[in-house]
């Protein structure tokens, strides 16, 4: 069973409400109608309420990262500016660089056509990874590094 659901969001910078239109389960009739309107494009969050969201560097246009996002997320994200996501182990959101300085500056966000994933187009300051590299696909399927290395995470995260 299909259920639209409009969440009012409140900020927890300054407590203004943003509204977020999804879906729990989008059926052919609301993916045609998203289409449609395009200015207040649905997202499906689905059963679980978060949808993938992807991180690309807006000028090389390198994939840098692929995150989870909830409702609260993403109206973070477009109130502040940085990306915002959420963390499946910590339960929680947690913004980009606010532990190593390594931020994301959205400069635009794209919904893709069925709305159950997201693209952030970013101003990537400092590496990306956790591990030290700009990409979290740094390696090919046969374990060849293939990205830059830009810092040590010892010396970010303790």
């Amino acid at each position: 069973m299909e259920e639209t659901v409009i969440s009012k969001v409140e900020s927890s910078v300054t407590g203004e409400l943003y509204k977020i239109n999804w879906t729990k389960s989008m059926s052919t009739e609301n993916v045609a109608n998203s289409m449609e309107n395009t200015s207040d494009p649905n997202l499906d969050f689905g059963e679980t309420g978060r949808i993938p969201a992807i991180a690309q560097d807006a000028e090389t246009k390198e994939i840098l990262m692929l995150a989870f996002v909830t409702p609260e997320a993403v109206a973070r994200t477009k109130e502040t500016g940085r990306a915002h996501y959420y963390s499946r182990s910590r339960e929680e959101i947690w913004e980009k660089g606010a532990t190593s300085g390594h931020t994301q500056n959205v400069q635009e966000i794209r919904v893709d056509c069925d709305g159950d994933a997201i693209l952030y187009l970013v101003d990537q300051k400092g590496g990306a990874c956790h591990t030290g590299y700009q990409s979290c696909f740094y390696r090919t399927i046969d374990g060849e590094v293939v990205g830059e290395k830009v810092f040590d995470p010892e010396e970010i995260y303790e």
